[in-house]
């Protein structure tokens, strides 16, 4: 027994000894306990507030205008524009600049004098079920608070919920169109990072040394093969969801074919970059799960984007699955277009340029 716990005590020591000297394995253990305390215990919020509202005021009095500052009371309400009726509505959400509406008629005031319920419309953007409770619970309190005020036995002020994009609140409608580009991210980013990695560790990158390619043709090279893949990833997921799990598809599929080169792009563009860093393979992939990790978290994916801290956000919106997610969910379940996702278009062409450039000038036609 002794004999083998002194075995033991040498191979423990040696591999203690291999963790010690990769500076990347140490680091890793550090850092990812840290930033996952740091995301889920000041980054993830699921109390959305603040959301941008536009507001429809077809009755135009003190008690119209009254109504709309304590809805904005409330915190849970940032009214960014005066609108004229529900299609401008719709036209902010498929663009992103709302995710609420609320709709005040004619008559409202009027029965207000009268004792008579009058009666506003909330108008919700469906496409995240987080948004649609807080939005909900806001009003409510405004509601409640307002019937206290009147005489007892009546409730003056009652609310319409219309629920767009997705009224039954499916969870498999919001989540479905995200996992696109989670599992592009996780497939793709790990593929390339482990492609240069693999070839200097099975010697076939000296073949690459001795070619006429240059360092962006390499680059551009290892990445077209995978968009390919990337596609027919896309494919896959959007085709069970429609058929698994009746996910709508409101827009155009080759515009969102277009939009995803860019995001395909620069995933792989990241793993070629990853790649260029590690030595080995299993560097690039603990490479690729630490960058996995905050684009779950911070890209809105699962946690509302409205509900981070400043900070997080901004953090997010340097995080190409930001942006995509707000693509294809805009085109899948609202309608939206080019001109209605063009900031987040430029946005992912700014990341994926970055990302080509920087991958380009960190890969080098040499050994070590």
């Amino acid at each position: 027994m002794m004999k083998a716990l002194g075995r033991i005590a040498v191979v423990a020591r040696k591999e203690l000894r291999q963790v010690r000297r990769d500076r990347l394995t140490i680091g890793m253990m550090v850092m990812l306990p840290l930033i996952q305390l740091m995301l889920f215990g000041y980054a993830i919020d699921t109390d959305v507030r603040h959301m941008p509202t536009v507001v429809v005021d077809a009755d135009g009095t003190p008690a119209a205008r009254d109504l709309v500052r304590r809805l904005e009371a409330t915190g849970f309400y940032d009214v960014t524009e005066r609108v004229g009726g529900y299609g401008q509505i719709a036209d902010a959400f498929r663009s992103g600049q709302a995710r609420v509406g609320v709709v005040i008629p004619r008559g409202y005031s009027a029965a207000l004098v009268t004792h008579h319920p009058a009666e506003f419309q909330l108008v919700i953007d469906g496409s995240d079920a987080q948004t649609v409770a807080s939005a909900e619970a806001g009003a409510q309190a405004v509601t409640e608070g307002l019937a206290a005020l009147r005489r007892a036995g009546v409730d003056p002020i009652s609310m319409n919920i219309s629920i767009w994009y997705n009224p039954d609140l499916r969870t498999a409608v919001y989540v479905v169109p995200g996992l696109v580009g989670v599992i592009l991210t996780m497939t793709l980013v790990m593929f390339t990072a482990m492609g240069i990695a693999r070839e200097r560790e099975r010697g076939t990158l000296e073949q690459l040394i001795v070619s006429p390619v240059r360092s962006v043709e390499l680059v551009i090279g290892k990445i077209v093969p995978y968009i390919a893949i990337g596609y027919v990833q896309m494919t896959l997921i959007l085709t069970a969801g429609m058929l698994g799990f009746r996910v709508p598809f409101a827009g155009s599929p080759l515009t969102l074919y277009a939009l995803a080169s860019l995001f395909i792009a620069a995933n792989l563009s990241l793993g070629l970059f990853f790649s260029t860093l590690a030595k080995t393979q299993q560097q690039a992939m603990q490479m690729s799960f630490f960058f996995f990790l905050p684009q779950i978290l911070l890209s809105g994916f699962i946690f509302p984007f409205e509900g981070m801290p400043a900070p997080a956000q901004a953090l997010g919106h340097i995080l190409p699955l930001t942006h995509f997610n707000r693509i294809i969910r805009g085109i899948v379940l609202k309608g939206s277009t080019v001109a209605d996702l063009a900031p987040e278009i430029g946005a992912l062409a700014m990341i994926t340029g970055v990302l080509v450039l920087l991958s380009s000038l960190r890969f080098r036609k040499k050994l070590g």
